[in-house]
């Protein structure tokens, strides 16, 4: 949906800019911009303002009066808002662009894949303009402070300017107590501790006010895979902008409408992390024997309540074990492969998780003692060799009997007889699978210099 603001008539008569138009977004006739005066040095700027948006209708008309107010005329400005809304926040946004003199776009989800995050990035693959401007809807990071987004990037010949609350002359005032306060800035020193690399020069990787080069974006839109709402994070270690620049500004308070910070999101949000952390394969099984150790813990606390109630310890093991089992397959599913669990049904992942488990107690026994009765070695070293040996076979066995997609499943997709639906689906997946391979090379050569977790 696109309304036209005043000024639109003039600016068609005086031949002033067409604006970008997203995808699936019309523009009606006469939707242009004003036509704008140049900057000192001749220059003018096309700008994306993309503000995802969920539920935020008391917020919009003010947003885009501020957003109007600061800007200045050298700049080719429109806004796009990819909205997730179950109340009127569009209609909202369509009244405000009545009076707006830019261009308004709204794309709309009925599905809000990725989070605050997909949103983003939807509206990064719909933008045309050279520069793309990410904001909340709420007016904390302010509207005013995008112009200066823009002319510092192009002063500083930068790919990316980040707003930041912990720059000189920055502040977080806007947080709401002690308890959000303190999120954050956990938040933000364990990112910059796992990714000293990437956010190199980037003292609040944790902001969700930034501006960055298109090019940049799409020139890596394929390996972008966002989740929950910290969108800054994910461009930063997955696009490696050259240069960083950033601006200092204060936290506002919302304006109106309540936060989205939820719980759920604290959790999508390390989900987030883990998936980052984990694009090698040793980092992935550093992780994944880090999980391991935790199962411990409820293989523990099962085998003492089940022999507490009378049950012979050696049936109390092997119940017991599939309590750390269950435990270990729900965080390696939800933190680990998280991104590679549409392949299979949770129930086939789920058996298939717990043979390779169960497996591995009854390949040990006989490993340790081979290695004491055929090859001498004494129990302890034995016993060492062979729990590392049989963690190796059972991570590599998870990857690939349990996460990488059914072989053939694109084969038979395409095979003679199959639909058109069938086939497309197909040949999608044989796509996906090609793309991942890529994705995964060009992550492995970014992101190992990290080193591991």
């Amino acid at each position: 949906m696109s309304v036209p603001g005043p000024g639109a008539e003039e600016a068609e008569e005086t031949g002033g800019p067409t604006p970008s138009t997203p995808e699936g977004a019309a523009v009606p006739d006469g939707a242009a911009l004003l036509d704008p005066a140049p900057a000192a040095d001749g220059t003018r700027t096309t700008v994306t303002v993309i503000i995802p948006t969920f539920n935020e209708a008391g917020n919009v008309e003010e947003l885009l009066t501020r957003l109007a107010a600061g800007l200045p005329a050298h700049l080719d400005c429109e806004a796009l808002f990819v909205d997730d809304s179950t109340d009127d926040t569009p209609a909202a946004i369509e009244r405000a662009a009545l009076t707006c003199p830019f261009p308004v776009n709204v794309i709309h989800r009925e599905v809000p894949t990725g989070g605050l995050s997909g949103a983003v990035v939807e509206g990064m693959k719909a933008a045309a303009s050279e520069w793309i401007v990410v904001m909340d809807a709420d007016l904390q990071h302010p509207p005013s402070l995008m112009p200066e987004l823009i002319e510092t990037g192009r002063r500083a010949g930068a790919d990316l300017v980040v707003a930041s609350r912990y720059a000189g002359g920055g502040s977080h005032a806007g947080l709401s107590g002690r308890y959000r306060v303190a999120v954050s800035r956990t938040s933000t020193l364990a990112t910059k501790a796992l990714f000293r690399s990437a956010l190199r020069g980037i003292s609040d990787p944790m902001s969700g006010f930034f501006a960055i080069r298109r090019s940049t974006v799409h020139a890596h839109s394929d390996i972008l895979k966002p989740l929950g709402y910290k969108i800054l994070l994910e461009l930063a270690i997955r696009c490696r902008p050259r240069v960083v620049a950033e601006v200092p500004f204060s936290f506002q308070e919302r304006f109106a409408g309540e936060s989205k910070s939820t719980v759920r999101e604290g959790l999508r949000f390390l989900a987030h992390l883990v998936s980052l952390r984990t694009t090698t394969p040793v980092a992935r099984m550093v992780v994944f024997g880090l999980i391991g150790l935790t199962g411990f813990l409820p293989n523990l606390c099962a085998l003492a309540a089940l022999t507490a109630m009378g049950l012979h310890y050696l049936p109390a093991e092997v119940v017991a074990n599939q309590f750390g089992v269950l435990w270990n397959f729900l965080l390696i599913d939800l933190l680990l492969f998280r991104d590679r669990r549409g392949h299979r049904h949770w129930a086939d992942r789920l058996g298939r998780f717990a043979l390779l488990a169960n497996a591995d107690l009854v390949l040990r026994i006989p490993l340790i003692a081979l290695l004491v009765d055929g090859v001498g070695m004494s129990v302890l070293p034995a016993t060492t060799l062979a729990l590392l040996t049989t963690f190796v076979i059972r991570f590599v066995a998870t990857e690939l009997l349990v996460y990488l997609p059914r072989r053939g499943r694109a084969k038979d997709a395409l095979a003679p007889g199959a639909g058109a639906g069938s086939a497309r689906d197909g040949l999608e997946t044989a796509q996906g699978l090609e793309g991942r391979e890529k994705t995964e090379g060009l992550e492995k050569e970014g992101l190992e210099k990290e080193g591991t977790p």
